[in-house]
């Protein structure tokens, strides 16, 4: 194999000896290094994303098939980078403030970024279960990051035990898919699986079980609130981004290029885990105090959205999730700047209530913060109605109407804990102000708030590119 032939996965390598780079650097200069390799980390994000634009359109095969770089794993990396490098921007001032110099973060969060990019470019079962691991890995050590914590701690060994758990189902559905397929191969495996037998059925269910559990859909979900809460909340961030953007885009290949000719069996699945995330999502969420906690739940919901534009297996419906995963992520960043910028001369707070009054205090991130909630809930002209409107247009030309009548339901339920937070931030009395936003807080905020406020204006580009990409699966 010769160097010109692993130009198309020069990013992952660049992610990968980077992470390398900096750990070095970290170990031998010690804490005093954080801020660089803080700089490097976002450096190597930044380069990653250049090689990646740059790649040329034509899909590659590589190492035998295992890893495809097409038009689907380009869009979903873009994404990836994104969300981690706004992840790493928001934590340098929260780790300063919190005297927390940890140089490991910014590698460990490099490392999942390999995994998450092995992940989207997967296509057979054993390179999609080293992404998974990989980037799984990385994600319970930057749980339990702050050790002194008793909540972080307890966060990532919670993490740890559930995911040990679902990377055994997965295994144990790959392991039958190939026993009633006899290759691990997605494209042989849409070639074996023309009629469904029982074990690949008990297969299917185990493999999209392990999937559920890493998009935190019901009923794999219960990690996810405590997870959010416990965990430092830059590093909350970041799990609610890039990770949940990656899984979702192994899910999408994984059901429409490995089960093309039983989509009538996976379909149910995808329907029972859409419905029952949309629902919980809705009523869960009512009675949460903390902020944390409610995004957790919320979050839990929107893939349930989300995997109403996979259940018809459609290009229409594909393209409606990578639209709505590029929304999601843009609200989700802007949702966490707030969060971290929660802050007091006593340390973090984290209760709604602590919003009180927040428009008479801060009047500009509480009009952010409204407009993002506002495009939570899908209330048009916002991203987030555009993003339910795309996924809700593939279910019902795909001829499932109840899914789509559950999903509005549950989205006017859902309406009403972010319109409180809303109501909490403009009526009630206002308490002490917060600290001024950390600079770079404050730019991720303005960015994700100017992309959710104005999509509507000119949302071609990415419709186009989600199209695209989603094509390429078909």
């Amino acid at each position: 194999m010769t160097l010109t032939s692993l130009m198309p996965v020069l990013p992952e390598l660049v992610v990968i000896v980077g992470a390398m780079a900096l750990l070095m650097l970290g170990v031998f200069k010690g804490e005093d290094s954080t801020p660089l390799v803080e700089a490097g980390a976002l450096l190597v994000l930044a380069v990653t994303l250049v090689l990646i634009v740059m790649q040329p359109a034509a899909p590659v095969e590589m190492f035998g098939g295992s890893i495809v770089v097409d038009a689907f794993s380009r869009f979903f990396k873009v994404l990836i980078l994104i969300g981690a490098a706004a992840a790493l921007i928001m934590s340098a001032p929260f780790w300063s403030n919190h005297k927390l110099n940890r140089f490991e973060f910014s590698i460990v969060v490099l490392l999942s970024v390999a995994g998450m990019m092995v992940m989207v470019s997967a296509r057979d079962l054993i390179s999609l279960y080293l992404g998974i691991e990989l980037m799984s890995l990385s994600l319970y050590v930057i749980a339990a990051i702050d050790r002194e914590n008793l909540r972080s701690t307890e966060a990532g060994l919670k993490y740890f035990v559930l995911g040990a758990l679902s990377s055994g189902m997965l295994l144990y559905g790959a392991s039958l898919i190939y026993g009633f397929t006899g290759t691990i191969s997605f494209a042989g495996i849409a070639a074996a699986a023309k009629s469904p037998s029982i074990g690949l059925i008990f297969g299917i269910v185990f493999l999209f079980a392990g999937l559920a559990f890493k998009v935190s859909a019901v009923p794999f979900h219960m990690w996810t609130p405590d997870v959010y809460e416990g965990a430092p909340t830059p590093v909350t961030a970041f799990f609610a981004a890039a990770p949940k953007v990656a899984a979702m885009a192994l899910f999408a290949r994984v059901a429409i290029t490995s089960f093309p000719a039983i989509a009538l069996q996976w379909q149910q699945i995808v329907v029972f885990i859409a419905i029952a995330s949309m629902v919980l999502g809705a009523f869960a969420a009512i009675g949460q105090r903390n902020i944390k906690r409610l995004m957790a739940y919320s979050s839990i919901g929107h893939v349930g959205y989300a995997l109403v534009g996979l259940a018809p297996g459609t290009a229409t419906g594909v393209s409606g999730v990578l639209i709505y995963m590029s929304i999601y992520l843009a609200m989700t960043l802007g949702t966490f700047a707030c969060i971290i910028a929660m802050r007091r001369d006593g340390g973090q707070v984290e209760e709604i209530d602590q919003l009180a009054g927040l428009a008479r205090t801060q009047p500009a991130m509480a009009f952010v913060l409204a407009a993002l909630l506002f495009s939570l809930a899908g209330i048009p002209p916002l991203a987030g109605f555009f993003a339910k409107f795309y996924v809700f247009l593939a279910a019902v030309e795909g001829k499932f109407y109840t899914l789509a009548v559950i999903g509005v339901l549950a989205s006017v339920v859902g309406a009403y804990y972010y319109l409180r937070i809303v109501k909490i931030i403009y009526i009630d009395e206002p308490v002490a102000r917060f600290l001024p936003m950390p600079k770079p807080v404050a730019a991720v905020l303005f960015l994700s708030g100017a992309f959710t406020i104005l999509f509507f204006v000119y949302p071609a580009p990415l419709v186009a590119a989600a199209n695209a990409a989603a094509k390429s699966l078909f």
